[in-house]
């Protein structure tokens, strides 16, 4: 029994020490200047392709820099240079039984251009009754025929969603020779006898970069941690009271915060085993593009965990002190977290919304599919966020107190992962 309590008491003074440690270590006032600047208006959203994401990546870079860490191997500098084929559309013409269509009311996902006119092979198919309107959807955009869908009128906010996201284009990492040629349009029509469908787009090579930098390990340095989050957004909106720039504030500034308050923090300590990446993806909003090219950069036998933050700009539904972590179930990297944090007030948590599939709709999902065991760690109440994807995502929205004790809180349950200690199982790799 006394040795039984002596060991709780020495772990009770080891967690106090490294909570003292992290407290000092990752400040608030810091927390705070790099979110506001990532989150400022002059950074323009933050969209991928425009100025705004180049402002926010030289922005990184400083901080890297001013931290000391080293650009990963093969590269000069922090940025991980790679391109994409970019598609947008120049002009769009659609009629339906000689009638033609309204711009607004009319949309088209497709790789290149093409015309129908009258085609066999074209499928026309409607969304109205359906009770999910993202299933039936996502369902025709994934069945590689060409479709002329129309869209019921009590689907008008999905649809709008939908027309805007569209029409900034396409992106892939190479020209696509079968292209999804898909026509949404927004009404009803009672029969389909004729239709015609002119559409011109413009492709070209433009550049994107993750940001990345390591702190090389001292006695693993083979083995690899990544601490990650996206730092692009979505840019420029339609205007919401005088309003129209997606600042981005929680979605995901307040990930690459933290992603640069943990690297300043381990840099600190400078007692790492294993090689610690810390990585600011781009072009997460438009289809995970740097996370995948990342994917293929690095060995996936060698990362041992991936961190991904993801919007803990507010508390979680289980209160402050709080944040869930997504694919719980798939790795016990979870339970590793939460056995680090006993002796501490914060709480880890499994996902609560299943039903969103989150694991798969973040950053980590390019390295999980490889059998990594790479979560994400985040507070939104995706449920009821009604700031989400608006132009009131902004920095005085959020909780900055919350985001400080969240990063503090990734910061000690990763300490056993990053010491050499624990190594969380291997998650599924995803059959395809």
């Amino acid at each position: 029994m006394k040795r039984s309590l002596i060991t709780i008491a020495l772990l009770a003074v080891s967690v106090s020490g490294f909570a003292q440690d992290v407290n000092t270590l990752i400040n608030q006032d810091d927390v705070t200047r790099i979110i506001k600047t990532l989150s400022a208006d002059d950074m323009q959203g933050r969209a991928t392709f425009t100025p705004g994401i180049e402002k926010a990546a030289t922005f990184i870079e400083n901080e890297y820099t001013e931290i000391g860490l080293k650009p990963l191997a093969g590269n000069t500098g922090y940025r991980q240079n790679f391109s994409m084929i970019h598609t947008s559309p120049i002009s769009t013409l659609v009629s339906i039984n000689n009638t033609p269509l309204s711009a607004e009311n009319i949309c088209i996902a497709a790789g290149k251009s093409f015309n129908w006119s009258n085609d066999n092979d074209v499928v026309v198919a409607k969304i109205d009754t359906q009770k999910s309107f993202q299933s039936a959807y996502r369902q025709y955009m994934t069945s590689g025929k060409k479709t002329l869908l129309f869209i019921s009128p009590k689907f008008k906010s999905n649809y709008k969603r939908l027309h805007d996201y569209i029409n900034r284009g396409s992106t892939a990492f190479s020209e696509i020779n079968n292209p999804q040629q898909i026509v949404l349009i927004l009404g009803t029509v009672d029969s389909v006898k004729s239709f015609e469908v002119k559409y011109e787009s413009k492709s070209e090579q433009l550049p994107l970069f993750n940001v990345a930098g390591i702190i090389p390990g001292k006695s693993k340095p083979d083995e690899y941690v990544v601490f990650s989050g996206h730092y692009d957004h979505l840019g420029i909106l339609k205007a919401m009271k005088g309003d129209s720039i997606a600042n981005g504030a929680d979605d995901d500034a307040s990930g690459t915060t933290a992603v640069i308050a943990l690297a300043k923090y381990h840099k600190k300590l400078d007692n790492n085993a294993r090689t610690l990446i810390f990585v600011a993806f781009t072009a997460e909003e438009i289809g995970e593009f740097g996370s995948q090219y990342f994917a293929t950069q690095v060995n996936p036998d060698k990362v041992v965990a991936m961190f991904n933050i993801e919007m803990i700009g507010k508390a979680s539904k289980f209160g402050k002190n709080s944040a869930f972590i997504t694919g719980f179930d798939r790795s016990n990297f979870g339970t590793i977290l939460q056995q680090n944090l006993q002796g501490t007030v914060f709480k880890f948590h499994p996902d609560p919304y299943p039903e969103q599939d989150l694991f798969y709709r973040s950053d980590n999902a390019s390295l999980a599919e490889k059998g990594v065991p790479a979560h994400t760690i985040s507070t939104d109440q995706i449920d009821i966020d009604k700031l989400y994807h608006t132009v009131k995502d902004e920095f005085s929205t959020l909780d900055v107190s919350n985001i400080t004790s969240t990063i503090r809180a990734i910061a000690l349950s990763s300490r056993s992962i990053v010491s050499g200690k624990d190594t969380p199982t291997r998650v599924p790799k995803l059959e395809k």
